[in-house]
């Protein structure tokens, strides 16, 4: 059986738009990843939860709410809590320059603001995570 990327896509928070991850996650899939796709309004404690249940090693996080600088954070530091510092975070959606920058240095591997193509997120993810 051949080993593949397992993806946990994720709406954090009150947004309740889900198109754009849809998009990233069939993208995902098209590429030969696995995806799991948790749906709308999930809380930092779901996602992370769910990531564990799951064995992924990517968890992006789609956020048009604005909420980013409250969410993102706590799931990192879930993500420690729980010892899964090896699981990279990427985040997408209207997120600021500025804050792109705070959160990669929190340790989040990549923004992607809208305008990103499938493809650009398709080979970040392929070149820092290895199949299982």
């Amino acid at each position: 059986m051949e080993s593949r990327i397992r993806v946990l896509v994720a709406k954090p928070g009150l947004d309740g738009h889900d198109r754009g991850a849809k998009v990233i996650a069939r993208a995902l899939r098209d590429a030969g990843m696995e995806v799991i796709y948790t749906g709308l309004r999930q809380t930092p404690e779901m996602i992370v939860q769910a990531a564990l249940q799951e064995d992924v090693q990517v968890i992006g996080l789609s956020i048009l709410s604005g909420a980013h600088m409250a969410i993102v954070p706590r799931v990192l530091e879930l993500l420690r809590q729980n010892q899964m510092e090896d699981v990279a975070v990427i985040a997408g959606g209207i997120i600021p320059d500025e804050d792109g920058l705070k959160l990669k240095e929190l340790g989040v591997a990549a923004v992607f603001p809208p305008g990103s193509s499938l493809e650009e997120i398709v080979s970040f993810i392929r070149s820092a995570v290895r199949p299982l």
